[in-house]
């Protein structure tokens, strides 16, 4: 029998995609993907509409969000998969954490125009489809548009980023809180793309314990970010930390991303898919 084709990471307009949640359901239909979950950065808006397109595509959901969490001076994601989407204490938390990014925007929009890009702000926003999720990616977009920059990846090259103009830090929610979040709301918490996070091996080994005794229970070990190499050495960890294995290609937009939905390779054999654990959530 043929592995499932499960995509449980991407954005849809909802955060910092470019499709709508019910074009992403068709693309992920069309491309082959069995268990689909849309997780848009720090809101749930979308999940109603992403599970009625799902429905209308042949395709399984799972509900989902990607939580920005700050560990050890670095952002985290957590991903939430097959949650209670009408939970009130997930909406609670996710509120509060959207709280800071319009400040947090207009600072970014600041330091930009320090050195001769204006207009930053009111740029960005027309990319927003939900103002309250202002984001770098936004940011980013805005400044292709301008001509300052030929693509988003060179964006992050020169800008945005710590130590270039641009970069303004947000305080998110704690590893705890967002484990809770997801847990209580019937959820379960994935670490997403670890090979993202720029930490030593001590930092690592403490955001999974941590990550663990909170609740925690999966890690994403193929993702659109991953090399071969790093999947095999996040396999290796969800073995040492008796963690279920999540598959998701982080799709943003069919002119951005590298991986498109459903275009992963399978997990490894030996390990738990985390779709096994939410079985009686799949819708």
């Amino acid at each position: 029998m043929p592995p499932l084709n499960a995509d449980l990471h991407c954005h849809s307009v909802v955060s910092d995609g470019t499709l709508t949640p019910e074009a992403l359901a068709a693309r992920a239909a069309a491309n082959g993907v069995e268990l689909w979950a849309l997780t848009d950065h720090d809101e749930i808006g979308g999940q109603h509409r992403a599970a009625a397109a799902a429905r209308e595509n042949g395709l399984k959901y799972l509900t989902g969000t990607e939580i920005s969490v700050t560990f050890a001076g670095e952002t985290v994601h957590i991903v939430g998969l097959g949650f209670d989407a009408d939970d009130p204490r997930m909406h609670e938390g996710l509120t509060a954490t959207r709280g800071g990014r319009g400040a947090r925007a207009l600072e970014m929009a600041e330091q930009l125009a320090q050195v001769g890009i204006h207009g930053a702000y009111e740029g960005a926003l027309k990319y927003v489809g939900n103002p309250e999720l202002i984001s770098r990616t936004h940011f980013a977009r805005y400044l292709v548009e301008a001509g300052v920059c030929k693509e988003t990846n060179e964006v992050f090259r020169r800008y945005l980023t710590e130590g270039k103009p641009g970069f303004v830090p947000h305080r998110w929610a704690s590893l705890k809180d967002a484990v809770r979040w997801i847990t209580q709301s019937g959820g379960v918490a994935v670490i997403a793309h670890p090979a993202r996070y720029k930490f030593t091996p001590t930092e690592e080994y403490a955001l999974f314990t941590e990550f663990k005794a909170h609740g925690g229970q999966g890690v994403e070990v193929v993702t659109g970010s991953h090399t071969s190499a790093e999947s095999a050495r996040y396999a290796d960890t969800a073995r040492e930390f008796g963690l279920a294995a999540s598959r998701g290609s982080d799709f943003h937009s069919p002119d951005e991303s590298h991986t498109d939905l459903g275009r992963l390779p399978p997990l490894p054999e030996d390990l738990t898919p985390v779709w096994h654990l939410l079985a009686d959530r799949i819708r």
